[in-house]
């Protein structure tokens, strides 16, 4: 049976266009399979033992084993697994971001202060205070200059907080419990003697609401400014609290820094007539501190510079500076350790010194602060964090957004629950996954020799079809 030229010419059209679209898939395809990353993409893996079940967010404090491990600059081949091999949302974040400290709070004395409407016309508030010898109220005196048409208002209150040395974020109020439903609107002024106000809030709505066997109670009131005396004003006439005590929120403390050491045997090497001292780095530490230690008594100033790689221009770390060591009969003393001005982890190292220190080759000590990785717990334990690849890439996902929102929402002193490293680590594709993927893997030339097959098979079709002649009516 013969076949028209249209007919053939719809055929070669349908099959180039499957051919074509199974192409598009498989350059779509190529980029994903090249990057995407698994449990046996990396070299080691160690397993997680939860400190609270289900709390949904974790933080992993890492240890120096974790950092020898890693290759990438970045540490983006540090990744978190579940039961089932599955990549789970993970960020990497510094000692301090996961590590959120509830406020210190301090009692404050308080006093009530005559029941005028400042809104409404007021008049004019003048206080005596009689103060104690360390300079904190013990007594008001109050006196009002009232003017015409000026109305009552109850609930005003003057805090002293003369005595911190620090300062406040906001007061917490506390109050009887009202017969009914309380809403009321305060606005809060300071002052440093008492005769001239500023304003530090505009206005914050109190709640004492009950319902159904639930009480919803909202006395927190936020400080924009600070000031020795504060007084609360109502901003409008109506229910008012029956005061029973202020509480000042002070900012948490600074958390205590954790610092671990690494200690680097170097190599004398000479320079345009000059010795320096190279070290290598055996893992992506995020150093922030140096020190250096000679036997004996030593005093010697010092240049430390560092490099990525073997071939890369030195860059400036820190110095000159003095490092030394004094023994004596009481003790020996010696140097604080230099800072630096970002955290680095750089695997090559040099030391440069400013006078003669003879034979002695000395040992670097580079100091860092131990990284946190915060991740989500997804699907069945046990979880692990794998780490040291080449190759894979950790996805970064919005962690520290959703710590912000999570401590508006929790409060201020929350924070991810914590899991650690247990045991010891668990090989997976050890040394081979730390060796970079060429262009010769197996994934790269299954997907280059479909393209390769199937543009052949393109041509080869479409040449056959140009010989054919369509037969003739």
């Amino acid at each position: 049976m013969s076949r028209t030229g249209g007919e053939i010419a719809a055929k070669a059209c349908g099959t180039a266009g499957l051919l074509r679209g199974g192409l598009f898939a498989a350059l779509v395809l190529l980029p994903l399979l090249a990057v995407a990353g698994s449990r046996g993409d990396y070299a080691r893996q160690w397993p997680l033992d939860l400190g609270q079940e289900e709390s949904g967010a974790y933080r992993v404090v890492l240890d120096e084993a974790v950092y020898r491990s890693a290759s990438q600059p970045s540490l983006g081949d540090i990744e978190v697994f579940n039961g089932e091999g599955q990549s789970l949302p993970a960020a990497l974040l510094s000692p301090a971001q996961p590590l959120a400290q509830p406020p210190r709070t301090l009692a404050l004395p308080w006093f009530p202060l005559p029941a005028l409407d400042p809104a409404a016309g007021g008049g004019d508030l003048r206080l005596v205070a009689e103060r104690d010898a360390d300079g904190n109220i013990i007594r008001i005196e109050a006196g009002t200059g009232s003017r015409a048409g000026a109305a009552d208002a109850p609930g005003q209150w003057l805090v002293d907080a003369s005595r911190l040395r620090e300062p406040v974020r906001a007061l917490q109020l506390e109050w009887e419990r009202p017969q009914q439903s309380l809403q009321a609107r305060y606005r809060v002024e300071g002052s440093n003697d008492l005769r001239q106000w500023r304003t530090l809030n505009e206005g914050t709505t109190l709640l004492d609401l009950e319902r159904g066997g639930e009480r919803l109670h909202q006395g927190r009131i936020e400080l924009d400014g600070q000031a020795r005396y504060l007084r609360l004003l109502p901003l409008r006439s109506g229910p008012v609290p029956v005061l029973a005590g202020v509480t000042a929120e002070l900012a948490p403390p600074p958390p205590e820094a954790r610092w671990e050491w690494v200690e680097i045997e170097g190599e004398r090497r000479r320079e345009g007539g000059r010795d320096y001292f190279e070290y290598l780095l055996p893992g992506r530490f995020p150093v922030e501190r140096a020190d250096v230690r000679l036997p004996g008594n030593s005093a010697v100033e010092w240049t430390l510079h560092s490099r990525e790689r073997g071939d890369a221009a030195w860059l400036w770390r820190a110095g000159p500076w003095m490092a030394f060591q004094v023994g004596g009969a009481g003790g020996g003393n010696q140097s604080e350790p230099k800072p630096l001005a970002t955290p680095v982890r750089d695997r090559h190292w040099r030391l440069g010194a400013g006078s003669p220190v003879g034979e002695a080759v000395p040992v670097l000590r580079l100091g860092y602060r131990p990284e946190v990785v915060v991740f989500l717990a997804q699907g069945t334990p046990p979880f692990a964090l794998a780490a040291g690849s080449a190759n894979a890439q950790r996805a970064e996902a919005p962690i520290p957004a959703l710590l912000d929102a999570l401590r508006r929402q929790r409060g201020a002193g929350w924070q991810p629950a914590p899991a650690y490293l247990a045991g010891t680590p668990e090989e997976l594709a050890g040394e081979r996954a730390l060796k970079a993927q060429h262009a010769g893997d197996w994934k790269s030339l299954l997907l280059w020799g479909l393209l390769g097959g199937g543009a052949l098979l393109v041509a080869a079709l479409g040449l056959s079809l140009l010989r054919q002649r369509p037969a003739q009516d």
